[in-house]
């Protein structure tokens, strides 16, 4: 890819207040500057096309991180120190969708990055202001032991340090917290990335004091671990790539259990559909359903066919708008706009211009229609929540709630009722650092007044460092007595 050719210098300028002097500088050095500058307009104009760059926060707090961002990258040459600003700059913004996508790295930058032996060497959740381990493996720690120092801190002072690198909506930290837990459920960890990067441990060795759940106590050291190491803890992946990657059991009471871990399903090689569509034709006389989204921070949208069995007609989320900021990119942005469906770049044509410079998305409302299904499901049904849920899981929790078609037990989720931003993107690539980062393309803006907050379950429950440690599932208990 080709660099991009140095364009609005003077808007860039006034924009990021920052001086990029080149008079008096070597060629190599005024190459620098401007490879710095390169990459550092495409963030600003890329950021032009955000449906929800102001939504929390006002255009002079951007120029100001702009700012920042280029004194950052004019001060250093090395991509963690770019990697890192870049990251904080787009936390700073307070969408759940807007970030340096690990996945979404070149190997180069991943392995420099991300490929570190820095790693705690066990999977741990967050409960208030206590680190719990949930599975210690050759650590020696039991399940709800709590870690009381880490390298000579609270752990608690790493983890609010590490809290404004990382992607939510608004001012949801439930979100920033779950996300700074290591649960072996993604190849790359948040907490392990950001952890890594700004405080890797001493000499390859993390000390730690933890409590144990008898009560007593335990110092000890334990080795760093590296990226392969971490992902040899993950659980087995399924053998048959046509499996299905959710489970579906009936309790002996009566009641069905759905988890659902994901539902990033765009390659998946298994019906979904057509398997769901079984499992809730199966429920005719069962005492209840039971939707567990608790790891699933979202994906397609493969809660509506969970929707349409519970509706008697046409469902719209009502008073919602999908709002964009582009009739069609710029054609000399486009070379670093990497996207799987090249139609986004006219996302705005035909679209009506509503108030604030935006535009009303053409045939939004289509878009978001659920139509009932011919078989309905008629037993109650609740849904498992926690902070992880913040894209399509989130809208599912809301549009349930707004359809009144079961109860949401658990914790507060993630996502934003003020609205957050999705839908379409575009994976912005950075021709000279090389830094990918995803762009969100529709904002969802609810008409009326709503607070910056996720959605609160009706039945509040969380686990606690003993039910941890007794391996007991108080949510999915809690859920199973309420039916």
């Amino acid at each position: 890819m080709k660099p991009m050719t140095r364009v609005d210098r003077r808007s860039f300028i006034s924009l990021a207040c920052a001086t990029f002097a080149m008079s008096g500088v070597s060629s190599r050095a005024a190459a620098v500057d401007a490879a710095v500058r390169d990459d550092l307009e495409i963030v600003r104009r890329a950021l032009e096309l955000h449906p929800g760059l102001n939504r929390y926060v006002g255009r002079t707090a951007i120029a100001d991180g702009l700012a920042r961002l280029a004194a950052i990258w004019e001060a250093s040459p090395l991509l963690a120190d770019r990697y890192l600003s870049l990251s904080r700059f787009l936390a700073s913004i307070r969408c759940g969708h807007t970030y340096c996508n690990f996945f979404n790295q070149s190997g180069a930058v991943a392995a420099d990055l991300f490929d570190r032996p820095t790693r705690l060497p066990f999977h741990f959740i967050w409960i208030g202001d206590a680190m719990v381990v949930t599975t210690g493996f050759d650590t020696g720690l039991p399940r709800g032991s709590v870690i009381t120092s880490l390298n000579g801190e609270p752990p608690i002072r790493l983890r609010d340090r590490l809290l404004e690198y990382v992607r939510a909506d608004g001012h949801n930290d439930a979100k920033r917290m779950s996300l700074l837990e290591v649960r072996g459920d993604d190849r790359i960890e948040t907490f392990d990335v950001f952890q890594g990067l700004l405080h890797p441990p001493r000499d390859g060795v993390h000390r730690l004091a933890a409590r144990l759940p008898d009560g007593g106590s335990r110092t000890l050291d334990v080795p760093a671990i590296a990226l392969a190491d971490r992902r040899a803890q993950m659980p087995v992946a399924r053998i048959a790539p046509d499996a299905p990657s959710w489970q579906w059991r009936m309790d002996p009471n009566g009641v069905a259990v759905l988890t659902m871990p994901g539902w990033a399903m765009w390659d998946a090689k298994w019906d979904w559909k057509a398997w769901l569509a079984d499992r809730l034709d199966s429920l005719d006389g069962a005492r209840g359903l039971i939707v567990d989204l608790r790891d699933n921070e979202g994906g397609e949208d493969c809660g509506d066919v969970i929707l349409s069995r519970l509706i008697t007609r046409d469902f719209m989320p009502p008073r919602l708008q999908q709002r964009l900021r582009f009739r069609r990119t710029p054609t000399d942005l486009d070379p670093y706009l990497d996207t799987w469906d090249d139609s986004f770049r006219k996302l705005g044509e035909g679209a009506s211009p509503l108030p604030g410079g935006f535009l009303l998305r053409p045939s939004s409302d289509d878009a978001l229609r659920i139509v009932p299904a011919a078989k309905r499901v008629h037993c109650p049904v609740r849904v498992l929540t926690s902070p992880v849920n913040s894209s399509a899981t989130f809208q599912f929790a809301s549009n349930m709630r707004r359809i009144g078609g079961g109860k949401l037990v658990g914790r507060e989720t993630g996502g934003n009722r003020r609205g957050i931003n999705g839908g379409c993107f575009f994976f912005v690539r950075l021709p000279h650092s090389k830094i990918e980062f995803d762009l969100p393309l529709v904002g969802y803006f609810p008409v009326d007044t709503q607070p910056d907050a996720g959605l609160a379950p009706d039945i509040p429950v969380s686990d606690t460092a003993a039910s941890i440690a007794r391996q007991r599932d108080v949510v999915l208990s809690t859920a199973m007595a309420s039916l």
